[in-house]
Parts: C-alpha cells; structure tokens; sequence
C-alpha cells in the first residue's frame, strides 16, 4: 500500500504506547540497554575479541544463561557467529548422524528440513506437518537419530510443548529462537536448545546460542572426530572448545554480544525466567483476551493451549483491512506489526517480548480500536 492512499488518521498521544516497536525481530532493544553500550564504548568496542575485555562479556552470557534456565547436569551453553540458520548448517554436519525428522508447521520450522535434504552425507529427512496455526508432534523412529522442534513458530504465533517423542532414542533440537528467554522449558527434554539474540534478548542479529546436552556434544565429537568433513567456521565442536575459553572461533559483534548480555543481567536482577515469562503472559493474556471480545478481530491460533505468549496472530475481519490498520499504526510510531509475508493473511503480528511493556500491548489494542472506530 502507498502512502497516498493511507487515510491520514492521527492517533490521540493519550493513547499511544510508551514505546511504539511491537516487531518479531529484530526486537525492541531497551533504551537503558543502548546507554550502558554507549558508556562502554570507548574501552569495549574496537577491541580484541581475544582479551580480558571481550572474552569476559563471553562468559557473562554462559554465566547468565547457565543460571537463567537452571542448566542440568552436564548441560553447556556453546555460541558462534551466524545466527540460528547458521546452526542448522551446523547441526547437519554435527549432531544429526543419518536421518532427521521434522515438526514442520510454518515458514522457519520447515527450514532446517530444507538443510538436512540438501546435505549429501544424509538420509532424506522424514517431515511431519500441519496447518499453519497448528503444530504436528514428533514420532519414534527405529531409524531416526535427531528429532527437530520449534518451540514458537515466528511466523504464525504457534508454541508448542517440549517433550521427548515416547520411546526415541535420539537427540532433541529444538529451535527456540522466539522463544527463549521467554517462555518455561525443561531443558531435560532438549539436547540442543539454541536461538538467536534479536528476540527475546533484547539485542542485534549476528549471534547464535545453543544449549547443548551431555549426549550432544558426545555425538557432536564422534562425527566429527570420527573423520566427516566439515569447513571450521561450521565446526560444532570447534565452537564447543573455543566456548570452554569463553571465546568464539571468529569475530563476534561486540555490540550484539553486550546487548544480550545486559538484557540476560536485566531479567536474572528482577527475577530470573519466571519474572521474564510472567511478563510475556501478561501482555499475551491481554492481547488475545482482547481479540476474543472483539468484534472484528480473533486469536489466528485456535487452541489457547498452543497460543504463544511472546509473538500474538491475530486475524481480523474481512470488513476490516489489517494491511491498512498497519500502515496508520507505523504513521503515528507503532511499528512492524504486520503479519508474515508468506502466510498471506488479513492480520496482525504483534511481539510480546520481555522487554516490551505489558502495558504497551494493552496501548497498542486500544489504538488498533480507535483506528476501526474511525475508518
């Protein structure tokens, strides 16, 4: 749509949002967050990623994490440069041996699929899928040795429970790069739980994190110490060693890696997961309450059980263009509320992230009612 043919429709301040960024990544970054790097700049940014000043911030995110989700026995958290797809290069030459299944209910789940089937060193994968705004479960396969989840489907606002499939006897990867930070997880259920810092966390692009099981990184070294081939800057266990240094085999964004690391601070000084999950759960409860009494508007998602609480779908009414909503929504500051491009459908995408306000979100329905009203 053009922005001559947006109805020129002012939004009364008393109604807006503190903070208008509603995006499903990149994220809002807190503003105190950005303040603090600015601070550091002069001693932290331009410097050597091999030095006390770096690889410390390095460890605070192990640190952190490892505290932030409670690691289990053995559990080690791994990071490198690349982001979440990055890792799913990786994960085909480290972690899954012959042939992978896959949860395939959106635009990023069915992804790592695409990565496993082009590998020449696999077996085709076995793909599981539903429609968007449902979400398959895992099988036990005699003849599958990875089973790939999504714990939030950013593309269609789908979360699903983490479970191991009853009776497999393989390792659990699970793409979390929506979710964590942000919704409850066992991590007993997961050998590889690994995401991205542009969500939950509160920073840039450019990293990728995974928190790795006892049994991954046993399978991550017999591959590849057992004679596959693999280029270094994908070398899942040259990731693994360099993260023992608390360092990463290459350059990593300096900025990207503070603003995580003082997102992860931020959430552990007022109460850890819990407090970040509550957060998440309150704006979530409001937004689809909201669209559950509205007159035009509707939860995408229809189990409330498989609603997420950190990226909200809502479908409206044909009589009412959400396309255009949008659009009068990012000319009075509210910005990146529309839906996946390649769903396809009249609806919002609106994040809930824990550094977005819960009061926010409630803002955000109200202006959306405003903007109905005076269409």
């Amino acid at each position: 749509m053009s922005t001559d043919t947006v109805p020129q429709l002012k939004i009364p301040q008393s109604l807006l949002p503190s903070d208008g960024r509603f995006g499903s990544g990149p994220s809002k970054v807190r503003p105190e967050a950005v303040d603090a790097l600015a601070s550091a700049a002069s001693s932290y940014l331009g410097t050597s990623h091999r030095r006390p000043g770096v690889r410390s911030m390095v460890k605070r995110l192990r640190q952190g994490l490892s505290q932030m989700f409670s690691l289990p026995d053995g559990y080690m958290v791994v990071l490198g440069n690349g982001g979440a797809t990055t890792f799913w290069d990786m994960a085909s030459f480290g972690l899954v041996e012959r042939r992978s299944q896959h949860c395939s209910f959106g635009e990023f789940s069915s992804k790592f699929a695409s990565v496993v089937r082009a590998a020449p060193h696999l077996g085709d994968p076995e793909v599981l899928q539903s429609e968007p705004g449902t979400h398959p479960l895992p099988v036990a396969r005699t003849d599958v040795d990875a089973y790939a989840l999504t714990h939030c489907e950013t593309s269609t606002g789908v979360a699903m429970q983490l479970r191991r499939p009853a009776g497999a006897d393989g390792l659990v990867l699970v793409d979390a790069t929506s979710a964590a930070g942000g919704l409850e997880v066992d991590l007993a259920e997961t050998d590889a739980y690994y995401f991205s810092p542009q969500k939950c966390f509160a920073a840039e692009g450019g990293l990728w994190v995974s928190i790795l099981s006892p049994a991954a990184l046993e399978r991550a070294r017999g591959l590849i110490g057992g004679g596959r081939w693999v280029p270094p800057s994908l070398n899942l266990v040259v990731a693994i060693d360099n993260s023992t240094q608390d360092q990463t085999y290459n350059t990593p964004a300096l900025a990207t890696l503070f603003l995580m690391v003082n997102q992860i601070e931020h959430v552990l000084s007022n109460g850890g997961l819990p407090w970040a999950v509550d957060r998440c759960t309150r704006s979530s409860n409001h937004l689809y309450g909201w669209a559950e009494k509205s007159t035009f508007a509707a939860p995408f998602v229809s189990q409330p059980n498989e609603r997420s609480k950190v990226v909200g779908t809502i479908d409206f009414d044909e009589s009412v263009d959400a396309a255009k909503v949008a659009s009068i929504l990012r000319a009075n500051g509210v910005v990146d509320t529309e839906p996946y491009r390649k769903l396809g459908r009249n609806q919002l995408r609106i994040a809930m992230f824990p550094a977005i306000e819960p009061d926010d979100v409630a803002a955000l329905t109200g202006c959306i009612d405003h903007i109905v009203t005076n269409l």
